[in-house]
């Protein structure tokens, strides 16, 4: 089994439907994801992880949104450690604009 698991911001995406690859409830989802919000929370966690910004989520074709690899840690799924990066984002708010 792999040692990390790859987020991409459609897994959090509130106004993505879980057709479109939302994986968290509606309810519990951020307004917005971005990679570096992703990021972010990842580390605010205490998870290791790296961003990959020219990477995109297959299912969007040749979108380059980016995604975030996070190593897994003991006792943690992949469910559990999207939940936690989707509540820890709307715990910090929305990313500042550019």
């Amino acid at each position: 089994m792999p040692d990390h698991v790859y987020v991409y911001p459609a897994y959090l995406a509130k106004d993505g439907s879980r057709a479109d690859g939302r994986r968290v409830p509606a309810a519990h989802a951020p307004s917005t994801a971005t990679v570096d919000q992703i990021l972010a929370a990842a580390k605010s966690l205490g998870l290791t992880a790296e961003a990959e910004p020219e990477r995109g989520y297959p299912r969007e074709g040749r979108s380059e949104a980016g995604r975030v690899k996070v190593t897994k840690t003991a006792g943690l799924t992949k469910t559990r450690i999207l939940r936690m990066l989707a509540e820890q984002i709307r715990k910090t708010g929305p990313a500042p604009p550019r």
